[in-house]
C-alpha cells in the first residue's frame, strides 16, 4: 500500500535585502529629487536656512520673554525689578556686610553693571542649555534649523539686558556719574558679548540635549564663574599678591573682560589700568572663537536632536 507523503514546501524566491535594495532606491530617489529626511545640510546651506528664519527667531524670543511673567500681578515690570533686587541683595551682603565696596569709587554703579552684564551671560547659557529639551515636541513636529532655539534664548536675554541697561543708566546718573562719550563703547562691547553668549548657548544646547543632568550641574559652575569674575569686588585688589600665572589666567576670563568693558564705558572713574591687558583683542577673540566653534559644534549634531 503506498504511503502518503507530505507535499514538499514551496520554495520562496529570495527576498532582496535592504542592503541590496539601497542602490536602486538611491537612484530612484535621486531621479525624483528626494533626499533623506532629517539629513544634516552643509554648513553654508544650514546658515542660509537659519538666516531665512531670522524673523521666527525674533518672534520666538519676544513671545518667550512676554510669557515669562504673565502669571505675575506686576507682569513685565519684573523684567526691571528682578535685576534691581538681585543688585540690592548683593549690595547688602558684599557691599555692607563684607565691605567689598571699600575703596571702590562709585561702588553702586560698579556692582549693578557687573550684576546686569554677568546675568546676561548666565541666563543665556541656562536658557540655551535647556532650549532643546524644553522644546522637544516642537523639534520633533517641525522641520527647521535647531539652532533657532538656543539663538532665540540668547536674543530673549539680550532684550532683558536692554531693559536692565535703561534702568542702569538712571542708577549711574543718579549716583553722580557723568554721561560721557565713552558710553558709546557699550555698543561694541555688548555686541561682542552677545556673539560670545550665542556661541556658548549653542555648544551647551548640544551637551544639554544629550546629558540632561548637565542642566542640574550648570548653576553651580556658573556661580563659581561669577565669583571668579569680579562682579562684587575689584578683583585686581584681591589678586595683587597672587602668582603671575594666576593673575594672567584670571585676566583672560571672558566674563571679566566683558564686565570690565561695560564698566569702563559707563563709569568714568574706571580707568584703562583697571582693565585686563589687551582687553579689546581679548573680547573680539572670545566672541570669534566661541561663536564659530559653538555654531559648528551644534551644527555637527543637527540630525540627532529630538531623537530617542
Amino acid at each position: 500500500m503506498p504511503v502518503a507523503t507530505a507535499p514538499a514546501p514551496a520554495v520562496r524566491p529570495p527576498v532582496p535585502s535592504a542592503r541590496a535594495a539601497d542602490p536602486g532606491l538611491a537612484v530612484l530617489a535621486a531621479a525624483h529629487g528626494l533626499s533623506v529626511s532629517g539629513a544634516r545640510p552643509g554648513l553654508a546651506l544650514y546658515t542660509r536656512r537659519l538666516w531665512a528664519r531670522r524673523h521666527f527667531v525674533s518672534e520666538l524670543a519676544r513671545a518667550r520673554q512676554a510669557a515669562l511673567y504673565t502669571d505675575a500681578r506686576l507682569g513685565q515690570l519684573w523684567q526691571v525689578l528682578t535685576p534691581l533686587l538681585n543688585a540690592a541683595v548683593y549690595f547688602l551682603v558684599f557691599g555692607m556686610l563684607l565691605g567689598a565696596g571699600h575703596g571702590v569709587t562709585d561702588y553702586i554703579p560698579f556692582l549693578c553693571t557687573g550684576v546686569f552684564v554677568f546675568t546676561f551671560t548666565q541666563s543665556a547659557v541656562l536658557g540655551g542649555t535647556r532650549s532643546l529639551t524644553d522644546n522637544v515636541g516642537l523639534v520633533r513636529a517641525l522641520h527647521f534649523p535647531r539652532a533657532c532655539l538656543p539663538l532665540a534664548a540668547t536674543l530673549a536675554q539680550l532684550q532683558q539686558l536692554l531693559l536692565s541697561l535703561a534702568v542702569l543708566s538712571v542708577v549711574v546718573v543718579a549716583d553722580g556719574v557723568p554721561v560721557t562719550g565713552r558710553w558709546l563703547l557699550a555698543v561694541p562691547a555688548l555686541a561682542l558679548q552677545t556673539v560670545f553668549n550665542a556661541g556658548l548657548a549653542l555648544a551647551l544646547a548640544r551637551i544639554g540635549s544629550r546629558t540632561t543632568d548637565f542642566a542640574q550641574i550648570l548653576p553651580f559652575l556658573l556661580r563659581t564663574w561669577m565669583y571668579l569674575s569680579g562682579i562684587f569686588y575689584d578683583l585686581s585688589r584681591i589678586t595683587s599678591g597672587a602668582p603671575h600665572g594666576v593673575v594672567r589666567l584670571l585676566d583672560i576670563n571672558p566674563a571679566l573682560v566683558y564686565v570690565g568693558l561695560m564698566r569702563f564705558a559707563l563709569i568714568d572713574s574706571v580707568t584703562r589700568g583697571q582693565l585686563p591687558p589687551h582687553v579689546w583683542p581679548l573680547a573680539l577673540g572670545w566672541a570669534v572663537v566661541a561663536g564659530c566653534a559653538g555654531y559648528a559644534f551644534f551644527w555637527s549634531s543637527e540630525e540627532e536632536y529630538g531623537r530617542g
